[in-house]
């Protein structure tokens, strides 16, 4: 098969799915692929995926008046599409399935090294700080935005190119399963697990239930592979150990393989020394939190073992900046600082926040403020998580608890049981109440931490009082 865009044809596509040619030219040859009817090119191959909100095979008449050159569609369909003049359509029982074996045969002819980092909280961070780092010893692809899923993955790998020498793929999940089937997409060469924590218990029931479709990866990478565990992760390595794969452990525990120790806090970032076995490195993050240094771990025990020296791995931590929306800081008008972690929020990611804003805000001299809305997808354990989440905030000392959402009363319930007065704790409307609300009781010597679920909008919140600042010209 011809592995690469602009050569690989309709007849090595449908013979890759186990699929047929249902209509059309077989020699054609595809200029890319794309599985969103609004960025098809000239010459593209449409993928047709059923949806929950949209169905892909609607939107294949319109892909041809948009000079796709073919399309993937389910066989039950092939009958009810219009004559369509130049397209060649290629029939397969699931197309969803068919995608995933594209991508796992593209992966197979790749000369590249993969690694695909999963974790309940850090994998951004960590993909994205292991990709700089692979990046100065080659050409390195990596997942972009939230395209880490059976769509996203495959059609990630389906971007590399001969020339690439790595690619650093997220897997993310929400049910039991999914790991499993992208680590048979993805089939890499080292993996990476940052943490278990409370996420996704709709689909997964509890931790444990959690842990146990994280180790997915674990099961199912090959045996000549290596997983890079979180070692202080009592219940990850617990699950992960009856597997009996090649096991590399990052942490702050002695026991870890690799490991941090004098770790230094400041203004500017976070400084620490790098143990891997005998051999040490110091390291400058312009990051903060031990999460993040846990992060950095994870990433150069991973780049380590795929051949980065060590002289590429502290370069390119130092080269790192922190991710827009994980954990942020903006400097706001009269000297106040805001962080912005309005990404995603879990109770594991909500306590490695709290934590690193407690040792900021100590350093600083600053009084913390903290605005909080839903952590999603908790099932059952949503009422609980909440109210400890506001027990935390009380426990570090904020000054002030804005709060909003569906479980907002749980939030500000669970700071009044931690001893927060209830003249602290408001409890807004919206996002845009909360940001005005905020607004006229900032001051010159707070530091602000807004997180939350990304659906919970949060990053209005942030957007509102930067432009304020802005306006102000800060």
């Amino acid at each position: 098969m011809s592995c690469v865009w602009g050569e690989i044809t309709g007849k090595e596509v449908a013979d890759a799915v186990r699929g047929l040619i249902a209509k059309g030219d077989p020699a054609k040859p595809f200029a890319g692929i794309s599985t969103d009817s609004r960025s098809i090119g000239p010459g593209y191959l449409f993928w047709a995926i059923p949806g929950e909100r949209f169905d892909g095979h609607d939107f294949v008449e319109k892909v041809s008046g948009s000079g796709a050159a073919g399309a993937v569609i389910i066989k039950e369909k092939v009958d009810h599409l219009s004559p369509m003049h130049g397209m060649t359509l290629i029939a397969v029982e699931d197309t969803l399935k068919a995608l995933g074996d594209f991508a796992n045969l593209w992966r197979t002819e790749s000369s590249a090294k993969v690694a695909a980092v999963t974790g309940s909280a850090g994998k951004t961070t960590t993909k994205e700080m292991l990709h700089g780092i692979l990046s100065l010893k080659g050409r390195a692809l990596k997942t972009m935005g939230n395209l880490n899923n059976l769509i996203g993955l495959p059609l990630t790998i389906l971007g590399m190119s001969p020339e690439d020498n790595f690619a650093v793929l997220e897997m993310g999940m929400n049910r039991v399963g999914e790991i499993a089937r992208l680590m048979e997409i993805a089939d890499p060469d080292v993996g990476v697990i940052t943490n278990v924590g409370m996420a996704h218990l709709e689909g997964l029931g509890d931790i444990n239930g959690v842990a146990r479709a994280k180790t997915e990866m674990v099961a199912g990478i090959r045996k000549s592979a290596t997983v890079v565990l979180n070692g202080d992760d009592e219940l990850l390595m617990k699950t992960a150990s009856p597997y009996g794969r090649n096991i590399l452990t990052f942490g702050l525990k002695a026991s870890n393989r690799i490991r941090a120790s004098r770790i230094r806090e400041s203004h500017e970032g976070t400084t620490f020394t790098m143990f891997f076995d005998k051999a040490e490195q110091d390291v400058t993050l312009s990051v903060h939190g031990l999460h993040n240094i846990k992060n950095a771990l994870a990433a150069a025990g991973a780049a380590m073992l795929l051949g980065a020296s060590s002289a590429e791995i502290v370069r390119g931590l130092r080269l790192f900046t922190s991710l827009k929306g994980r954990f942020s800081p903006i400097a706001l008008p009269d000297g106040a600082l805001m962080i912005d972690d309005t990404y995603n929020a879990n109770p594991l990611s909500l306590k490695a926040a709290l934590d690193t804003l407690s040792s900021f805000a100590s350093g600083e001299e600053r009084s913390i403020v903290v605005g909080l809305g839903d952590m999603r997808e908790l099932g059952g354990a949503a009422v609980s998580a909440h109210r400890e989440a506001g027990r935390m905030v009380a426990a570090i000392g904020a000054v002030r608890f804005f709060v909003v959402g569906e479980f907002a009363l749980d939030m500000a319930q669970g700071a009044a049981e931690g001893g927060m007065a209830p003249e602290a704790i408001v409890v807004c409307d919206s996002a845009e109440d909360m940001a005005e609300k905020l607004k006229r009781h900032i001051s010159g010597k707070d530091i602000i931490l807004l997180k939350a679920s990304r659906k919970a909008g949060l990053d209005r919140v942030a957007f509102s009082l930067t432009e304020k600042a802005v306006q102000e010209g800060r």
